[in-house]
């Protein structure tokens, strides 16, 4: 057990991630594809698709965040909380020098047969830093992308949720009820770990961030800036019901193949997206792309007649005409 102990500066420093990040979730899925144990059978069709797809070009992935318990991840990939996977990427690679000596320096100890190449990696082998990243946004592309609006919607509700409780029941409700594995006895958070340890924080807070793929809270301490604010992702969907209603309005099977086929990959994630109207920020976050590239494929799919948009404020709101609902097989014109 960890036993995470606040100041009062870190209670009035909790915040919950506005998304996901589209990095770490691709990171942490990997142990969860490599484990059929992981999750029980919730993501057993996530992982059957997924498989099939995992082309040799992706298997170096499968060494950099490997399954089994007690498994060390590279941090360099778990801290960014970028909205995009190429902001995460950027972060990743533009990290400081001590960032990614502390992270080799934890591997070693964490875990010493870790294969040569990732040793490289964290001493800037280009060819082995440019390998990695092609490989992590094809599988990203691959794995994740295709489920992105419907995480990033279920991310969206429980924020809600958890400010209704903050602002109902202040900080001690939150931490009280992030995940039944987790305790809060204030001003002590316990939170389950591999080791019997205590962390004191420095009065720089905490970042809670939902995650859909590691099966318990994880929290992360970063290794080269102890002053940076505590990281603490918890799992959003705890029951297999709530993962198979992820999964299957999601799933890149059925009707979505062909809508690709005649709108592109991108423009069909938006279309699906637009289901729960959105702004051109919010759909940017559910697919994981950028607000400009949001933003320009909004506009031919309301050229096409297939989203209605409308000005609220200073800001712009899409949504499905009928045309766009009866394409997506929800309605009829």
């Amino acid at each position: 057990m960890l036993r995470v102990h606040f100041t009062p500066d870190d209670l009035a420093r909790v915040r919950i991630a506005p998304h996901p990040d589209p990095l770490a979730e691709t990171i942490l899925s990997l142990p969860a594809l490599q484990s059929p144990g992981s999750h029980g059978v919730a993501l057993s069709g996530w992982r059957e698709r997924t498989r099939t797809g995992v082309v040799p070009a992706l298997r170096p992935l499968l060494e950099l965040a490997p399954a089994g318990p007690g498994e060390y991840l590279p941090e360099a990939f778990t801290h960014a909380t970028a909205s995009t996977l190429e902001e995460g990427l950027d972060h990743t690679w533009s990290l400081p020098r001590h960032q990614w000596t502390a992270d080799l320096r934890a591997t070693d100890q964490l875990r010493p047969s870790a294969p040569r190449w990732i040793h490289a990696l964290h001493h800037s082998d280009r060819e082995w830093g440019s390998l990695v990243r092609q490989a992590l946004s094809r599988y990203h592309a691959m794995a994740i992308a295709p489920y992105w609006a419907q995480l990033t919607a279920a991310a969206h509700s429980d924020r809600g949720t958890r400010a209704m409780t903050l602002a109902d029941a202040g900080v001690d409700g939150l931490l009280s009820t992030l995940h039944p594995a987790i305790q809060w006895n204030s001003p002590v958070l316990h939170v389950p770990c591999a080791s019997d340890a205590d962390l004191r924080l420095p009065g720089s807070g905490v970042l809670l961030v939902p995650t859909f793929f590691w099966p318990s809270p994880l929290a992360l301490v970063d290794n080269a800036d102890t002053e940076r604010p505590l990281v603490l992702r918890y799992p959003v969907a705890l029951d297999l019901a709530n993962y198979r209603a992820l999964w299957a309005r999601s799933a890149p099977t059925g009707s979505d193949g062909g809508l690709a086929a005649l709108l592109g990959t991108t423009r069909a994630r938006i279309l699906r997206a637009v289901d729960n109207a959105a702004s051109t920020s919010e759909l940017a976050l559910r697919t994981g792309i950028s607000d400009a590239t949001a933003s320009h494929h909004t506009g031919v799919l309301r050229a096409a007649g297939l989203v209605a948009t409308r000005r609220e404020g200073s800001r712009v709101r899409h949504e499905l005409t009928p045309l766009g609902r009866a394409l997506l097989g929800s309605g009829s014109p």
